[in-house]
């Protein structure tokens, strides 16, 4: 059985930065493409970032260039740099597993979901 846990949610000043991270347990985190997507209130469930098995990398146009997905196997730990953070970042964040071997956007390509970790961006 494979547990995502998030961490790393506060509250930060527009501009302002937060890493997230997410330890997976149960299964070896080299083995799956890992995703970040986000949820605001009264919204669907949107992409964020993802990034393969192999370590390539796919982000939504809206965090482009401002957030960053990495992953370190040996602490099977996926992490998101999120920088120059917007009020409109805000939103319930949550981490993904992926059997895929590509990069998916999909949250339906995802079997494993985290709790999610709230993230809130004050103007």
């Amino acid at each position: 059985q494979v547990q995502l846990v998030e961490s790393g949610g506060g509250l930060v000043q527009a501009g302002g930065s937060l890493r997230l991270s997410c330890l997976v347990s149960g299964r070896t985190l080299s083995n799956y493409a890992m995703g970040w997507f986000r949820q605001a209130p009264g919204k669907e469930r949107d992409f964020v970032a993802t990034m393969s098995w192999s370590g390539g990398t796919y982000y939504s146009e809206s965090v482009q260039g401002r957030f960053t997905i990495s992953r370190d196997n040996a602490k099977n730990t996926v992490y998101l740099q999120m920088n120059s953070l917007k009020p409109e970042d805000t939103a319930v964040y949550y981490c993904a597993a992926s059997g895929s071997r590509l990069r998916p956007s999909a949250a339906n390509a995802y079997g494993y979901w985290g709790q999610g970790t709230q993230v809130t961006v004050s103007s």
